[in-house]
């Protein structure tokens, strides 16, 4: 192996993190003005696109005059790239490649990657009905109540723990592999760097590691790709031993596990949302995600492979044997010491870029939800410093990165489609309680299914944090990913049966007319703080307030 020395480790580790820390505290320098509201998103402030060839061709002074602030090529699309990869990538990628070969692969990068589209698709459907937010859930409390918002808020808000938990999680393993330093300072010194810039600098900070992170990706992809095909040498005899190219049960139920999961998943990063209500147009957005679509699928797929090279060239499993987890690095262990070094020093930047942006929309998400945006920017950047300490904790006991997504998967999977019927107008009779019982319902569809399915109620339990992962040679992890849609939708709408009735009830002992299924009335209001209300804005038009009910 190309080894690097301890001190040369130390070295490239902690110089990175000085660049970011300076860089970091540079930009929020630059951006101290900036309002409480700048400071949590950034509103149809990004581009997708150049305005037009005539202005980039233009003398700088008259651009400038145009434009005070231009945005340089596609940062839409380095936005998105950046939010969807983060160092577990060069892990979980490479485990699936290992145990369900090339059809594994091919179908996590695609459910990875297409569903980005559904944020260009609905972003510009939630921005005309609640223009003023930049999360999701500004757009549930108004839609649906109070109380579904703060479910959906808690929902969000342990997503995005969980994907920070697994991106230090993610970095610190690679610490340890390529290195073999102590992750746990490593750790700390990230999130105190991280929580520096953010707690200053707020969400524009993030938007520039975007693009540095989106970078990263892919020189890290270059110089990786380059190496490994000088210096590996497959063994064709590996290649039919492996069985890795032929289609298998795993592959197959991937086709439906994976689409639902990171589908309904990705409504609950609010990373995302936040880069879909700060493209200034739909157009910009729609080009933005769709160029992030293609370079995120064609990244996924070549950091996937890299699973299958290292079994066809005997680097995995190894002796003794090691786990598919990192079959990545273990190709690492056959290339030049530079190459290594060059490897650290991205993937250190890789994680601590994708972490601030956690950081950063998770801040945004409190603030907005519990808050209402109401509390002093001090105590929200308070409340970065103070989230990295439980983070920090659970990441050093963590379990695989990968089962640490699927936990979070299973919770989107019984909650997000009951949620977005709301988005269709047909749909106005549904309600909030019908949101709140069909996501417990399809948690507990799962309870129900792994009990019925291993005839015990502690396994069925189990099931629902998936403590036997996917690669189980049973359909238990399958069902539970149609037991969570299904049984969430089966509940809400026994839910709305149920409130429907109820209210029909009062009515008649009331004495006043039943209306359950009438649809909600625009009235114009003057409050601005009154609860529960949607904001319809569009170009040219008055604001009117829509009352959301709950029950």
């Amino acid at each position: 192996m190309g080894q690097i020395s301890f001190q040369a480790s130390n070295a490239i580790v902690y110089v990175t993190f000085g660049v970011f820390l300076l860089m970091g505290t540079g930009l929020a320098w630059k951006y101290r003005q900036e309002s409480k509201g700048e400071f949590l998103s950034g509103n149809r402030t990004r581009t997708g696109q150049e305005n037009t060839l005539k202005a980039s061709l233009e003398p700088m002074r008259s651009k400038l005059a145009v434009n005070k602030h231009p945005s340089p090529p596609f940062p839409i699309a380095l936005n998105f790239i950046a939010s969807g990869l983060g160092s577990g990538i060069l892990f979980s990628y490479p485990e699936l490649a290992t145990i369900s070969g090339v059809q594994g692969v091919l179908v996590y990068a695609l459910t990875s990657a297409l569903p980005l589209l559904i944020f260009a698709a609905l972003g510009p459907i939630i921005r005309k009905k609640c223009p003023e937010g930049f999360v999701l859930t500004e757009w549930t409390r108004q839609r649906y109540g109070i109380v579904t918002a703060l479910w959906l808020s808690f929902l969000t808000l342990v997503t995005m723990f969980l994907y920070m938990v697994s991106e230090l999680s993610a970095i610190g393993q690679t610490i340890n592999t390529l290195t073999g330093l102590d992750a746990l300072p490593v750790l700390i010194v990230e999130c105190v760097v991280t929580t520096i810039y953010t707690s200053l600098g707020g969400f524009k900070v993030s938007f520039v590691t975007d693009n540095i992170q989106a970078v990263m990706v892919l020189g890290l992809i270059v110089i990786a790709s380059i190496a490994i095909g000088a210096r590996t040498h497959i063994d064709p005899a590996l290649i039919d031993s492996s069985g890795l190219l032929e289609p298998n049960l795993l592959g197959w139920q991937l086709l439906y596990i994976f689409p639902v999961a990171v589908l309904t998943n990705d409504f609950f990063l609010s990373n995302f949302w936040l880069r879909t209500f700060a493209s200034k147009t739909d157009k910009d957005l729609w080009i933005g995600v769709s160029i992030a679509v293609v370079c995120v699928l064609i990244i996924l797929v070549l950091v996937g492979m890299t699973g299958c090279i290292a079994a066809w060239s005997g680097a995995w499993p190894g002796e003794p044997a090691q786990d598919g987890s990192v079959a990545f690095f273990l190709l690492l262990q056959q290339l030049p010491g530079w190459v290594v070094g060059i490897v650290l020093v991205m993937s250190v930047a890789l994680s601590t870029a994708a972490f601030d942006s956690l950081q950063s929309a998770m801040v945004s998400s409190a603030a907005n939800d519990l808050f209402r945006n109401k509390l002093n920017v001090w105590f929200i950047r308070l409340g970065v410093v103070l989230l990295i300490i439980p983070t920090v904790v659970i990441a050093l006991k963590a379990p695989s990165i990968l089962q640490i997504y699927l936990i979070s998967d299973l919770l989107s999977a019984s909650t997000i489609p009951v949620l977005i019927l709301g988005l269709n107008d047909r749909f106005y009779w549904w309600r909030g309680f019908e949101v709140v019982v069909g996501g417990l319902g399809g948690i507990l569809c799962v309870f129900i299914f792994g009990t019925i399915y291993y005839g015990d109620a502690h396994t069925g339990a189990s099931l629902i944090l998936l403590e036997q992962g996917l690669y189980g040679d049973d359909w238990g992890a399958f069902g539970a990913f149609v037991a969570a849609p299904v049984g969430g939708l089966l509940f809400g709408i026994a839910g709305c049966a149920v409130r429907l009735g109820f209210q029909y009830l009062q009515a008649k002992r009331k004495g006043v007319r039943f209306d359950g299924l009438d649809r909600p009335v625009v009235v114009e209001d003057d409050d601005s703080s009154s609860r529960d209300v949607v904001h319809i804005v569009h170009e040219g038009a008055q604001t009117s307030k829509l009352v959301g009910k709950f029950f």
